[in-house]
């Protein structure tokens, strides 16, 4: 089994970096960190030490909603981690206009001015997961299972 629980003290820290990039204060999970430096949640009524259990008898790699990842240049949310903390999300956001969202979810990058650093996507109430600026473009890292791929899913959206 490639997963371990984080221990609180690691979770407290967590949640202050959480807390100092993005301005999220809460998390209401469980969490286990797989392979790859992610960090998933979970929220349902199995205890560790049955998810322990049922871990040596199937794969529990995926237990768990992905979150976020540790990176050098802090935490980096995942598509539905912004998508989940979203009510919580205060900082660091970067809006998107809606000529640049398609192109975001096809998996380009964005020839953006921001500062350097990780930048959560929005569209007005929406969260399309993070990019990381390195002061010239936003670099782009939507999944590429959750990119659009033909001209017939575009993307239409109302404010």
């Amino acid at each position: 089994m490639n997963l371990h629980f984080v221990k609180s003290n690691e979770k407290k820290r967590l949640l202050a970096e959480l807390k100092d990039k993005y301005g999220i204060d809460e998390l209401r999970y469980l969490l286990l960190e797989t392979g790859k430096e992610k960090v998933r949640g979970f929220s349902g009524s199995m205890t560790k030490e049955e998810i322990v259990e049922l871990g040596q008898i199937a794969n529990v790699e995926i237990i768990g909603l992905y979150l976020f990842k540790k990176e050098q240049g802090g935490l980096r949310l995942s598509l539905d981690g912004s998508g989940v903390l979203g009510a919580q999300i205060s900082k660091n956001i970067f809006d998107i206009k809606n000529d640049e969202l398609e192109s975001w979810m096809r998996g380009n990058n964005l020839d953006i001015n921001l500062n350097k650093g990780i930048f959560v996507v929005k569209y007005g109430s929406d969260f399309f997961g993070c990019g990381i600026s390195d002061g010239k473009k936003l670099i782009n890292f939507v999944p590429k299972e959750r990119r659009i791929r033909s001209s017939s899913n575009i993307l239409t959206f109302k404010n």
